[in-house]
């Protein structure tokens, strides 16, 4: 596979070629499963008796925040300003975590989850979780070759997609 190119935005370095295609895949099949099993089979989707929409209702809310929180930041600090040449972002929301964007995604799937449970659809999430990791790895495998030492660093200091509480201290 290959990577993507960004033809009027060189600073933009890193994603795989297939991620758009494949984000807007997974949305298509979680969307028609989600629909199917919360509003017409209701094969999965007995959960929704235990747990009281008094819960669902306020977490999702949460979820939903985050994740637009997370999908905001990042995207206006990788695609708001033009870098004069390629780095590695580690400024707001990059300093916590490496792929912000995957992680709101992930999200917003686990609000929509919060609101309607559907076991069936939990299935479709977790597949989900994987492909994404795997684009992150494929992607991380990019930032590697062209920054080096830089991100290797980078990778060390920063997790993936769950924040440490604490920064994590040099050994300098």
């Amino acid at each position: 596979m290959s990577k993507k190119e960004h033809h009027n935005r060189p600073d933009l370095i890193g994603e795989h070629s297939f991620g758009d295609a494949g984000q807007l895949i997974s949305f298509i099949v979680f969307t028609i499963i989600y629909i199917l099993d919360v509003f017409i089979l209701k094969i999965s989707t007995f959960p929704n008796e235990i747990v009281p929409l008094y819960v669902r209702i306020p977490l999702a809310v949460i979820v939903f925040v985050v994740s637009a929180y997370l999908v905001v930041k990042s995207i206006s600090i990788i695609f708001g300003e033009k870098r004069e040449k390629p780095e590695v972002v580690r400024k707001e929301i990059y300093g916590r975590i490496r792929h912000p964007m995957y992680v709101s995604e992930i999200l917003l799937y686990f609000g929509l989850l919060c609101l309607n449970i559907s076991l069936i659809t939990v299935g479709v999430w977790i597949l989900i979780i994987v492909f994404l990791y795997a684009i992150c790895r494929y992607e991380e495998k990019i930032l590697i070759e062209y920054f080096g030492n830089d991100y290797i660093a980078y990778m060390k200091e920063v997790p993936m997609w769950i924040p440490r509480l604490r920064k994590k201290k040099n050994n300098a």
